[in-house]
């Protein structure tokens, strides 16, 4: 995730300018808890924070906890129990426990794993980085993942790609919008990281190494160039295609592909109309739409992101 990206290269900066801080990360949970493991907060010395670990009484315990800590430049694993603890908010929301790695660094040179690891990320490589705690008597070594964002490839430049492309990059996709029109595939129409490509959509498309983390929105201009661009994409390997238009129109386009040659397991992967049915009307309503099926379809598997010494609670003996 790219939040814990810029958390990491938060807690670089700080430490690089001589200020220790804290690495507070959700290592385990069992039951209901605010929060999953990977979730991730820098506390620095002047108690300010960025991140989270799931807010409310369980976020204000451990800030405190890692102020002590930090003058110390010593580590701990701090374990929540809502169930048992009802003086707290959460405790009647959630039941379940949750354990926090409370990791300090004061040198520079203490963060070489993680300079590697936000390196990688920002080539868009999976990576990951040793999180090392002592708790009781007992030293554990957390590994934690970096979760690379997906890639988001728009066909067509209108008004509802804008809208899907402004929400996309704020929900951590890397986006690459595609249109014949140099004056619609426009930079200047766009979000800064949002890359465009000018050239005719399917030939683009095609062009493009699609994978099984890739998601294609078609949302072209016409129903030749959606069926154009659909059927670049349709038999080649991907975790969402979504094509707008009306059930009419879907049909027309996914018949046409089918007498092509196109399987019946090929043509159900697409999702047309697209989005979740929320009955929306506006642009930026559709564009909601859309996002919240991919994050649908990318949440069904969710990512492991912390891997744990073992099975056991942590604060068992390994």
């Amino acid at each position: 995730m790219m939040e814990l990206v810029h958390t990491l290269q938060s807690l670089i900066t700080e430490v690089d300018a001589g200020r220790p801080a804290a690495l507070c990360v959700v290592v385990k949970t069992a039951g209901s808890t605010p929060q999953i493991p990977g979730a991730t907060m820098l506390v620095r010395r002047d108690s300010s924070i960025e991140g989270t670990v799931g807010g409310g009484n369980v976020e204000a315990e451990v800030c405190k906890k890692a102020l002590r800590l930090i003058p110390q430049n010593v580590s701990e694993l701090a374990e929540f129990d809502f169930e048992h603890n009802e003086g707290w908010d959460d405790a009647s929301i959630c039941g379940g426990r949750m354990w926090i790695a409370i990791a300090t660094f004061a040198r520079p040179l203490q963060l070489d794993s993680i300079r590697a690891a936000v390196s990688a990320a920002n080539r868009r490589e999976t990576t990951s980085f040793p999180l090392t705690v002592t708790s009781h008597h007992q030293t554990m070594e957390y590994r934690i993942h970096i979760e690379v964002p997906p890639t988001l490839l728009i066909a067509g430049a209108g008004h509802v790609a804008q809208a899907v492309a402004r929400l996309a990059v704020d929900l951590d996709f890397r986006v690459i919008v595609m249109d014949d029109r140099a004056d619609m595939a426009s930079q200047d129409r766009f979000p800064s990281t949002v890359q465009c490509r000018v050239g005719n959509i399917a030939q683009t498309l095609r062009d493009y190494a699609l994978d099984e983390s890739c998601y294609v929105v078609i949302v072209t201009r016409g129903h030749r160039h959606d069926a154009e661009a659909l059927d670049a994409v349709i038999r080649r390997p991907s975790a969402y295609v979504g094509m707008i238009g009306s059930r009419r129109k879907s049909g027309i386009v996914l018949q046409r592909l089918a007498d092509s040659g196109v399987p019946e397991p090929q043509l159900r992967r697409v999702h047309t109309p697209i989005g979740l049915p929320i009955k929306a009307f506006t642009v930026n309503e559709i564009a909601v739409s859309i996002l919240a099926e991919l994050i649908q379809t990318r949440r069904q598997i969710v990512p492991k992101l912390v891997e744990c010494p073992s099975d056991a609670s942590p604060l068992e003996p390994q």
